[in-house]
């Protein structure tokens, strides 16, 4: 029985990961620690992490890079297994982030579903395959309330495109103006915001007279929590250490 603390659990994905743990019969939703106080699911919401009086073994964390401290803090102090599937870290977010996987398991991703993991191997293999025939381009689309842009999904698909070509890649994000014509070492990285669009991931490789597009729609946000409790599942009782979503899709 792995028992979770949601940070963030009155925020609308904290919710969801709160029912989807409440209703898991190898988990135990231990509680919530979020700005506003109550309950949920019958389990308490606490209005910090010094206020939690149980130790978790799995804080999965959907509130955002400024609690990241916060987060990151109870994880060591307590041992206890941390999911961050919050997005827009700083670089200095990210050295934290390391120091912290020396301590405790640590299990970080930008992106939870098993569909866009997918889709990141399948960029990576068709990028080393069509090379610098295939221009890439990165569409991606997400609600108007998002605050971050470009995705950190979109960035892990760039990222895992420039590994598949094996060879120097920049990323440019949006084109105005006379920018001049498009450099081989590229990849456009493009976002748009607007309704409730969940997520949608488009990986456009343009070749002469043809384009190979492999695309990625999330219909609901359900996808990101059931990866979160899958991924405290996987990580509990793991060493101290970074984890992704490849190693949960491999063990």
């Amino acid at each position: 029985m792995v028992k979770i603390l949601v940070s963030g659990m009155l925020g609308h994905m904290g919710r969801l990961v709160a029912e989807l743990a409440d209703a898991d019969k190898e988990c135990e939703l231990l509680g919530g620690v979020d700005l506003r106080t109550g309950e949920l699911f019958g389990a308490p919401v606490y209005a910090s992490f010094a206020d939690v009086p149980e130790r978790a073994d799995a804080v999965i964390d959907f509130s955002s890079a400024a609690n990241l401290a916060n987060v990151l803090g109870y994880a060591t102090k307590n041992r206890c297994a941390a999911v961050l599937a919050a997005t827009g870290y700083t670089e200095d977010d990210l050295r934290a982030i390391e120091e912290a996987s020396k301590q405790t398991a640590v299990f970080k991703t930008a992106n939870l579903s098993v569909g866009i993991n997918l889709l990141q191997k399948l960029v990576r293999e068709a990028a080393a395959f069509l090379g610098d025939a295939f221009d890439i381009e990165i569409v991606e689309k997400h609600h108007n309330l998002k605050k971050d842009a470009p995705s950190g999904t979109a960035l892990m698909l760039a990222e895992s495109a420039a590994e598949g070509c094996g060879a120097d890649k920049h990323f440019i994000y949006g084109r105005e103006g006379m920018v001049g014509a498009r450099d081989k070492s590229e990849i456009g990285i493009h976002a748009v915001r607007g309704g409730t669009i969940v997520g949608e991931h488009e990986v456009l490789f343009a070749g002469e007279d043809e384009i190979v597009t492999l695309s990625h729609s999330a219909r609901s946000k359900k996808v990101f929590a059931s990866g979160a409790i899958a991924a405290a599942k996987f990580i509990f009782g793991k060493p101290a250490g970074k984890y992704d979503m490849r190693d949960l899709l491999n063990g």
